[in-house]
């Protein structure tokens, strides 16, 4: 794995809403290089940045006219170079989104091969031999061109499939994947990669990745050869270079060139379990919502998402990374079925997950889905794609155009998040996400190829449906319900000897062994209670039972239950504390990230513990148990 990946926080920019500097009412190259350094101060370290290549933008800039040329719209090709030298400046990488698959029918390769001699490009697309000929199953048109033959599509009528050949060929047009033709098409897309490489481009996430060669086998042996081809160019020119696929089949991808793969929301799967599984995306009319996991009354286990992830997690995880997402340009925003709490802890969760976590922009101040009119192809998808919220200027701050020529209308709504309101706010969205994100980078056990374990993941049974993990030496819970829940946990053998005489020490006390644990009261600006309730005091002690009260996402402020899970050199005991919710704190000290951690006062059940440098984020600030002494600790 490249090193830089495995800090990688990932931010994604749909270029023509992010930010418009030259007032046309469309983002732009320069608005994104203006904005850096808030995105770099949110915690993200990488940019992926939807297709900004020239474009007829019938389908939002995946409909490629020209691969070397920066959409006008957006700039130019000096913008491009601009944004990668700035971005590597503060230590930012730049992702562009590469579309192998189709070109625009406007693309000069598409003209010269729908010219009826043969020529260059001729067999650079996906031709039949007659003009009434059907696609073989696939979409296609006729009657358009001199040519005598009908072309295939990949998506739109605007998007003919560039010809990377036929897995299992059925007619006489149709070509094997090893044809000069279709070496061709790969050798073109190689060329074109370089080109952005070159000018200082860190990688691609790619479009539609597995769909490159048709007919294919189910498990895409063709397609999967073409990446593999690929990525050996890679290893040898621009061995730094990434590659995410638009795929979500890691033990295909993963396994044959990529680095990294996305876990996509599709009805039904694992992923939709957690963040959505509601009806009407396609409609743009999520409605039936409230059964994801995440979702306080949902009843939902963890188990629909692990059923899922974990193969495919435990077969691909030495091989790259597969990578959560908080949403997409193709996707629903979150905040459509999650209120801000329940967004708070899915953030927290997929924060801490193995791989690279992808962060879509606005979705860090909970920008919401509006039902809009399709845009450039967009249809359920333009609700998602709306200007980033900025202020409370006009336009929100994204343009300084009149409100009816800018690229999409802005969330016109009195309680519209915007950056601005939430950045001085220490309980807003945005600053729960930064300091998670903080978190991240401050933890290597969080970098995105750290061990992976699930601790504890019981079938969901009422309102009790709590998720604990291991990544490295940390642990991490999750408790979504609105109630409180206690988790069994086994004891450390020696540990509960151990907790006895630190906590006797610290009060000078010299209590019997589990009166003084259940009674001992720590002092501090509030008087705080550690509850340990063993099972059977006649048990060996290697095997006592504690009961850890995990606090739910409505616990009374005053009465707030955290947990706290030392481990190895330090504790294993699994405790519990009471503490105000707004109780003042002192920091924590330092960590070695570039930025500020605000002091989040959000009532999140989501605790994560470090016992080796000595730091724990939770929210709200919790007291900790270490090397002989009892110190108030929260980021």
């Amino acid at each position: 794995m490249k090193q830089w990946l495995k800090d990688a926080v990932f931010y994604e920019i749909y270029p023509q809403s992010f930010y418009d500097t030259n007032g046309d009412g469309i983002g732009d190259l320069q608005g994104i290089i203006a904005k850096l350094d808030y995105i770099r101060d949110l915690g993200c370290n990488a940019l992926w940045i939807n297709p900004c290549f020239d474009s007829p933008f019938k389908d939002a800039g995946y409909d490629v006219r020209d691969y070397k040329k920066i959409a006008p719209r957006y700039g130019t090709n000096e913008d491009a170079a601009a944004l990668f030298k700035a971005a590597h400046e503060k230590g930012i990488r730049v992702l562009f989104d590469l579309v192998p698959g189709h070109t625009s029918e406007e693309h000069p390769w598409f003209k010269a091969s729908c010219k009826p001699g043969h020529n260059e490009y001729s067999d650079r697309f996906i031709w039949t031999d007659s003009c009434f000929a059907s696609g073989d199953g696939m979409p296609f048109i006729g009657g358009e061109t001199e040519r005598n033959g009908t072309y295939i599509l990949n998506f739109f009528k605007c998007q003919p499939a560039l010809n990377y050949g036929y897995g299992k060929i059925n007619q006489k047009w149709q070509k094997p994947t090893d044809d000069p033709a279709c070496v061709a098409t790969v050798e073109a897309m190689k060329d074109v990669m370089r080109f952005w490489l070159d000018m200082g481009c860190d990688g691609f996430r790619v479009d539609m990745a597995s769909s490159l060669v048709k007919n294919d086998t189910k498990n895409k042996k063709h397609t999967c050869k073409i990446w593999r081809n690929i990525r050996d160019m890679l290893d040898v020119e621009y061995p730094e270079a990434a590659l995410i696929a638009e795929w979500n089949g890691p033990r295909m991808s993963l396994k044959n060139g990529f680095d990294m793969d996305f876990y996509l929301n599709w009805q039904g799967n694992g992923y939709s379990w957690l963040m959505r599984n509601y009806d009407g995306a396609m409609d743009s009319n999520p409605h039936n919502i409230g059964k994801a996991y995440f979702c306080k009354n949902s009843g939902t286990g963890i188990d629909k998402f692990l059923d899922e992830y974990l193969p495919a997690y435990k077969a691909t995880h030495k091989d790259g990374l597969w990578c959560f997402i908080t949403c997409n340009h193709d996707t629903i925003r979150p905040s459509a079925g999650l209120t801000t709490d329940e967004l708070r802890l899915a953030y927290a969760t997929i924060f801490t997950l193995p791989g690279a976590p992808f962060v879509y922009y606005g979705d860090e101040i909970g920008m919401r889905y509006l039902p809009l009119p399709t845009k450039e192809g967009g249809y359920f998808r333009t609700g998602s794609r709306t200007p980033m919220q900025w202020d409370d200027t006009a336009n929100h701050g994204f343009s300084t155009a009149d409100a009816q020529d800018i690229y999409l209308p802005v969330d016109t709504a009195a309680d519209a998040p915007t950056v601005a309101a939430q950045a001085d706010d220490p309980d807003s969205l945005l600053n729960s996400v930064k300091s998670l994100l903080a978190f991240r980078h401050a933890h290597a056990d969080l970098n995105a190829d750290a061990p992976f374990k699930v601790l504890y993941a019981p079938k969901a049974k009422d309102d009790y449906r709590p998720f604990v993990w291991q990544r490295g030496d940390l642990i991490c819970a999750v408790n979504p319900a609105g109630v409180s829940i206690e988790l069994p946990l086994e004891l450390a053998e020696d540990v509960h000897d151990r907790l006895v005489q630190e906590l006797a020490q610290q009060q000078k006390q010299n209590q019997n062994v589990d009166d003084c644990i259940q009674k001992v009261q720590i002092q501090s600006q509030h008087s705080s209670c550690l509850r340990y309730q063993p099972r059977n005091r006649m048990m060996s002690r290697a095997t006592t039972k504690p009961k850890i009260a995990v606090p739910s996402a409505r616990a009374a402020p005053s009465s707030r239950l955290v947990w706290i899970l030392p481990e190895a050199s330090g504790w294993r005991l699994m405790a519990s504390v009471a503490l105000p919710v707004a109780m003042p704190m002192p920091m924590p000290p330092p960590m070695p990230v570039s930025a500020a951690i605000p002091a989040p006062r959000a009532t999140s059940p989501f605790i994560i513990i470090s016992p080796f440098n000595r730091s724990i984020y939770s929210s709200p600030p919790i007291l900790s148990f270490m090397n002989s002494e009892v110190r108030k600790t929260k980021t």
